[in-house]
């Protein structure tokens, strides 16, 4: 925010030696020797700032009218800017009194070949920065201090083509350095265009105005489209003041997404705050999401436009949750039904529902997985599992079957069937649910024959004698 870059710093120091030897060659005089001293004696205390300011206060006050008047405003604005800390308001004070007199007439006109002992578009080049950068930097700057700062960063990149040109290059400069010259000014004008933009936004963040913290943000991203900064901004006001509104949750992360996406160098921000960025656009996207699915191609296709297509909407958690119900409901009707029951069974008035509702009703069909038979072969009851699709074995068994006679056979393990039935007992710990039913419902269940028990060792086998 002192100087402009290496480049000019270079450049000022070498015009500020020949000051007097410069502004002795043009027309404008000084009006005594007294003058001359206190114009001489500003000089030689350039590097002491505040010493500097008193004898320009000093000057100012003897030779009001001064013919050095000009330089003397930028000999100010120039200390204001060296003092620790620096005095951004009065910069823009000094730096407006010179913009406010078109800053062309003032240092072309006549006997103006220098200013202050430096090149004359060097001069007006620092003016303009200066006043941009300041403004764009000011705590609570008022409206007029943001219009100022905005005419001269737009007159700076008007002006910055014109300056760094070939013939005011230096001659102990490359080319490639000029050009980063003149690149650094290009980008610190956009920048300081982007933040005073901010600034509005940024005062009613503080007053936690969301209506016109909205409003700037929004008309500062219409105003930059490709501004990182105003995106993550307004992206920012939307979370914080519309958290209840889907669409504007959806555009929220959208904006902050683009933010992350965008060339920090172009876009108003800085590549040391993405990582800080990134890292809260993929909390706040997993807290209203679920997850981070889905975020990285959020992030390319924000990266593309500045605002969302029309219908974008990021799925809620909430959401989520409800089309997988549904889907999973369709695809598993019995499963859907039989954990809605276990659930209401093994709620807090899990008894009271099982009395109230189940016991004793006829029940739709249900499907299940046998865990066991009691006994192995011709069993009487089945201990049976409601897996979920993804449940590991071994199942836990959580409904009983009361058969109403013994089956033919040997039912197989882990055969899956379904059958009818009519809710009689329930206890809650360990979770099981009786229900009676008849053999001939069971729907499904394979059944192997039963095999006469081996005979024990040592007993021989009987066999009936023919008559003769």
């Amino acid at each position: 925010m002192r100087n402009l870059s290496n480049i000019l710093r270079r450049m000022a120091a070498a015009g500020a030696v020949c000051a007097l030897v410069c502004a002795a060659q043009t027309p404008k005089k000084v009006k005594d020797q007294g003058e001359y001293d206190i114009y001489n004696q500003a000089f030689k205390d350039a590097a002491d700032p505040a010493k500097e300011i008193a004898d320009l206060d000093s000057w100012n006050q003897k030779y009001p009218d001064s013919e050095y008047k000009d330089d003397r405003v930028y000999m100010y604005m120039q200390a204001c800017l060296k003092m620790n800390p620096p005095q951004p308001a009065k910069v823009l004070e000094y730096g407006g009194q010179l913009m406010s007199r078109d800053l062309g007439a003032i240092f072309n006109g006549p006997g103006a070949e220098q200013l202050a002992g430096l090149p004359i578009e060097l001069t007006m080049l620092n003016v303009l920065y200066s006043v941009a950068l300041n403004a764009a930097s000011l705590p609570n700057a008022a409206a007029d201090h943001l219009a100022l700062g905005d005419k001269a960063a737009h007159q700076l990149l008007d002006f910055a083509p014109k300056y760094f040109t070939s013939a005011n290059k230096p001659a102990n400069q490359t080319d490639a350095a000029w050009n980063a010259a003149r690149a650094d000014v290009e980008s610190k004008a956009k920048a300081a265009m982007i933040a005073i933009a901010l600034k509005p936004g940024v005062v009613a963040q503080a007053r936690k105005d969301c209506p016109a913290q909205e409003s700037a943000f929004a008309k500062a991203l219409a105003d930059f489209q490709d501004s990182g900064a105003a995106a993550y901004q307004y992206g920012v006001a939307l979370i914080t003041c519309d958290r209840s509104s889907p669409e504007k949750v959806s555009q929220a992360l959208w904006e902050i997404a683009r933010s992350t996406s965008l060339d920090p160098a172009r876009s108003g921000l800085e590549a040391k705050d993405l990582p800080g960025i990134e890292a809260y656009l993929k909390k706040i996207y997993i807290s209203i999401h679920g997850g981070d699915d889905g975020l990285e191609q959020l992030k390319s296709q924000a990266g593309a436009a500045p605002t969302p297509p029309a219908g974008f909407k990021i799925k809620t958690a909430a959401e989520i949750a409800a089309e997988k119900q549904v889907d999973f409901k369709e695809k598993n009707p019995q499963l859907a039904m039989w954990m809605g029951i276990k659930g209401q069974l093994a709620d807090t008035n899990g008894e009271q529902y099982f009395q109230g509702q189940l016991k004793d009703a006829a029940m739709p069909k249900l499907k299940g997985t046998l865990v066991e038979a009691k006994p192995a072969c011709r069993p009487k009851e089945l201990l049976v599992a409601v897996p979920l699709p993804d449940a590991q074995k071994p199942y836990q068994s959580e409904i009983t079957l009361k058969l109403d006679k013994p089956m033919a056979g040997k039912p197989e393990s882990d055969g899956e069937f379904q059958w009818e039935g009519v809710p009689a007992a329930f206890t809650k710990d360990p979770f099981m649910l009786t229900m009676d039913t008849e053999a001939a419902k069971l729907d499904g269940l394979k059944t192997t024959p039963c095999t006469t028990p081996a005979a024990r060792p040592g007993t021989k086998k009987v066999t009936a004698s023919k008559k003769k």
